[in-house]
C-alpha cells in the first residue's frame, strides 16, 4: 500500500484505462483511440528515464508520492476534458438531455463480472448495462418494488425487460431488438451512436493522455530501484516479487472491471475514476507516513 498499490492503479489508469474509456465509454473508432494513446506514450516514455534519473538525485518516494497524489487531485478534471475533446457531441447530448433509470433498487445489482460468465438478465442490469456500454451517463430513481425497470431520455421513456427465466438464446435475441431501439431513443435526443472522427480535437487528447501517461513515468521510473534497495540481497528476490505483483496483478489487475462496475451501480461515466484515486491516495498517506527512503542503500547487504 506504500509503493506499489499507487503505482499500479496509476499506470493502469494512463495507459489502460484511458484506451477502455475512449473506446467504450466515449465510442473513438478503435484504430483512432489506439493512435492517439500511441502516440501519447511515445512523447511520454523518455520521462521514465527522466524520472528514474532525477530519483537517483532526490530519492525514488518523493517522486513515486508525488505521482500518486498529481494522479488523485486531476484524474476527474483530466477525463472530463478528454469527454469535451474526443466526443463533443455526447457532451453536449449529456447536457440537453439528461437520462434517468427508474427502478426497483432490489432489481439492480453491482456487475462485477471479473471472468466475464456472470449474466445480468434482470430489467434494472438490462437498462443499466446498456447505458454504461454506450458511454450514457444516468441518474438513479426509485421505482415501487416489483416495477420493471424503464429509461427516462429527457421527455422520452422507454421500458425495459426482464431475461430472468428466459433461454438464452431467447434473451439474447430480445436484448439485441432492445438495445437497438434503446439506440434509436438515444439517437433521436442527440447521443451518438459513435464519436465523429472529424470532430476529435486531436492535440488536445494527446495532450491529456500524455499528461496522464506523465504521471505513469513518475511512479513506475523510480519504482524498482526503490525495491531494490528495500530488501537484504538475501531475501530480495521473493520481497520484491511478492508486493510488486500483488499491487500490480490485484489492485491494477482489477482496476478495469470494477470501474466498470461503478459506472453501471451509479450512472456516471467517470464514476469508476474513484477507485485509482482512493487507492493512489491511501499509497501517499502510508507511503508517507511509514516508508522509508532507501536511496543510496547498500544493494550487497
Amino acid at each position: 500500500m506504500g509503493l506499489t498499490a499507487g503505482q499500479a492503479v496509476v499506470w493502469y489508469t494512463g495507459q489502460f484505462y484511458a484506451l477502455f474509456f475512449l473506446e467504450r465509454m466515449l465510442k473513438v473508432d478503435g484504430a483512432q483511440a489506439n493512435t492517439l494513446v500511441a502516440i501519447a506514450l511515445a512523447l511520454a516514455t523518455p520521462f521514465f528515464i527522466v524520472f528514474g534519473w532525477l530519483s537517483d538525485k532526490i530519492g525514488r518516494r518523493p517522486i513515486i508520492l508525488a505521482g500518486c497524489l498529481l494522479a488523485a487531485l486531476t484524474y476527474f478534471p483530466i477525463f472530463k476534458a478528454i469527454t469535451a475533446a474526443a466526443n463533443p457531441q455526447l457532451a453536449a447530448a449529456t447536457a440537453s438531455a439528461p437520462v434517468t433509470v427508474v427502478a426497483d433498487p432490489a432489481d439492480c445489482s453491482f456487475q462485477f463480472d471479473p471472468v466475464g460468465k456472470t449474466a445480468f438478465v434482470s430489467s434494472c442490469d438490462v437498462a443499466k448495462s446498456a447505458l454504461a456500454n454506450a458511454g450514457v451517463s444516468y441518474v438513479n430513481a426509485a421505482a415501487p418494488a416489483g416495477t420493471a425497470a424503464s429509461i427516462r431520455i429527457g421527455a422520452d421513456t422507454l421500458a425495459s425487460f426482464d431475461g430472468r427465466g428466459l433461454p438464452k438464446p431467447e434473451f439474447d435475441a430480445r436484448k439485441k431488438a432492445w438495445t437497438t431501439e434503446l439506440g434509436e431513443h438515444l439517437k433521436a435526443a442527440g447521443y451518438p451512436a459513435k464519436a465523429d472522427p472529424a470532430r476529435v480535437n486531436t492535440p488536445l487528447v494527446v495532450a491529456l493522455l500524455w499528461l496522464l501517461v506523465l504521471y505513469v513515468t513518475m511512479v513506475y521510473g523510480p519504482i524498482a530501484a526503490a525495491l531494490v534497495e528495500m530488501f537484504p540481497a538475501r531475501i530480495r528476490y521473493t520481497s520484491m516479487s511478492l508486493p510488486y505483483h500483488l499491487g500490480n496483478g490485484w489492485l491494477g489487475g482489477f482496476l478495469p472491471t470494477t470501474a466498470f462496475a461503478m459506472v453501471a451501480a451509479t450512472g456516471n461515466i467517470y464514476y469508476g475514476l474513484w477507485y485509482p484515486i482512493v487507492v493512489a491516495s491511501l499509497t501517499f498517506v502510508v507511503g508517507l507516513l511509514f516508508i522509508r527512503e532507501m536511496r543510496g542503500a547498500d544493494i550487497e547487504a
